[in-house]
Formats: structure tokens, sequence, C-alpha cells
């Protein structure tokens, strides 16, 4: 498996087509302007930041909490500190991360980036662009950063994908000592969106990479995207951060006292 970044991708503007964007770097970078470079089975990264400029998903907002607000479905968890507040909480997208994926870096003074409007739909775009622009069987996916519970760090997801599938299913299969797989489903499309994180960097100014070595796992465009990779509803075992989880069941059992005269 070898994974590459594409040097050329010059500053987003909003109503930039990205199809003709990344084409043309690829044919830039490559001896063969007919392909790109690309091969069957190849899967592009592109980093959600070029996809929002050029859906002009960008808002001027003198206070970055209330572009937050407005994006946010659910608060999941608040914590106070000396830099300010860090929340927490659902977006629209279903995505569960700090600060509803409002970013303010590498914008002008006073203005937010919001995620793009639906990843999914975008990458399927791209994807039956890119396809019929070489004519390679590829798969793609859009990326953006996040923490996770538990680790510390950052690492980055796929929060769009088409032509790839998303999940690797192992169960029914068996391990290396023979013995059948029970749980083992691997989140193939985030793994793909961290391997390719490594060679764009986060300030190279790299926001689009190849991975190659994992035809097997590229699929019909319509398959089903990154959406498919949240866990919500009763699927969902850490749904609250534990202060705010502690005060939903301290204010529900005095509800029920209440309720029962006690």
């Amino acid at each position: 498996m070898s994974a590459w970044a594409v040097p050329g991708i010059p500053e987003i503007v909003s109503g930039d087509d990205l199809v003709e964007v990344i084409a043309a770097a690829l044919v830039a970078d490559s001896h063969d302007a007919n392909s790109g470079g690309l091969v069957d089975g190849d899967i592009i990264s592109v980093t959600s930041k070029i996809v929002s400029k050029a859906e002009g998903r960008t808002v001027e907002a003198a206070d970055r909490e209330q572009a937050i607000t407005d994006e946010t479905v659910r608060v999941v968890a608040s914590r106070e500190h000396p830099n300010g507040v860090t929340r927490i909480v659902e977006n629209r997208l279903g995505l569960v991360m700090a600060a509803a994926g409002v970013d303010s870096s590498n914008t002008p003074e006073g203005v937010v980036l919001l995620l793009p409007l639906d990843p999914d739909a975008t990458a399927r775009a791209l994807c039956a662009g890119l396809r019929q622009r070489f004519g390679v069987t590829l798969g793609l996916i859009i990326t953006d950063t996040v923490g996770r519970p538990w680790r510390k760090g950052q690492a980055d997801i796929a929060i769009g994908a088409a032509g790839i599938h998303v999940l690797d299913d192992l169960r029914g299969t068996a391990d290396a000592s023979g013995r059948p797989l029970a749980v083992s489903v691997t989140a193939l499309a985030d793994e793909v969106a961290a391997a390719t994180d490594l060679v764009k960097g986060k300030a190279g100014g790299l926001p689009v990479a190849v991975l190659r070595g994992l035809g097997r796992h590229v699929s019909d465009v319509e398959a089903p995207g990154a959406r498919s990779l949240v866990r919500s509803g009763p699927e969902d075992m850490f749904s609250l951060g534990t202060k705010e989880a502690w005060m939903a069941g301290f204010d529900e059992a005095h509800d029920e006292s209440a309720l029962k005269g006690e």
C-alpha cells in the first residue's frame, strides 16, 4: 500500500469546480495526462476545508461561539478552561465533535468555515466526475480532523465517502488461529482518512492525496457513504459527557420523587 499527496492545488474560492481543480493537479503531477497517474482501485482523499470553501460555506462571525451554536443539534459536553469553553456537540450531520466542526484556521479575520452541507453527496459528485474524466474506477473520501474519546490528540476521519466500502465486515471469517470472528468490523474509510493525513499534513497546503493498494474495497459510487458510520440512538452508549449524564440522572430522579410526593 502507498499514499502520496497531490501538489499544485491552488487556494480554493466559492464556486470553484473541484473536479477540474483536482484533475488539473493530478495531470500536472503525472506523465500520463489521460489517466492523471491514477489506476483502477485508487482512493482519493480530499480535505473537507477545500470542499467547504468551494461550496461557499464561510460565515462572517464576530462571535465564533454563535456559529457553533447555529450548527449544533445537541450538546454532549461543555467544559470551561482558562482559554474559554470547549463544547462537544452533535452537529446537523450527526457527527459528534468539538465546536460542531466550525473552523477559524486559515480563514480571514472574522470569518469561520462550516462543514460541507452534504459530504456524501459531494463525494459522489467528485467520485463520478473524476471517474469519467480519467476512465478509472476509483473511490473518494472527504476528511475532517476530530478528537477521540479516551485518547489524546486528533486524527482524520471520513465525513463523506463514495465508491468505497466504508466498513470492512470481517464477521464470519476466521482469525490466524482459526477462531471465528464475531464482532470485527473495520472502519475502513476512517483508516484511509488517517493514513492519507500522514502525507497531507496540516500546514503544507496539500489538501488532496491518493492511496493505492486497497482496490478490493472500491465499489459502486452509490454505495453507502460515511453517514452510515455514525452511531446514534440506542447504539450510542456515550451520548453525554460524565457530568451531563450525572445531572440528567439527578434531574430525572428528582422529578420522579416530586411526582410521588416524596
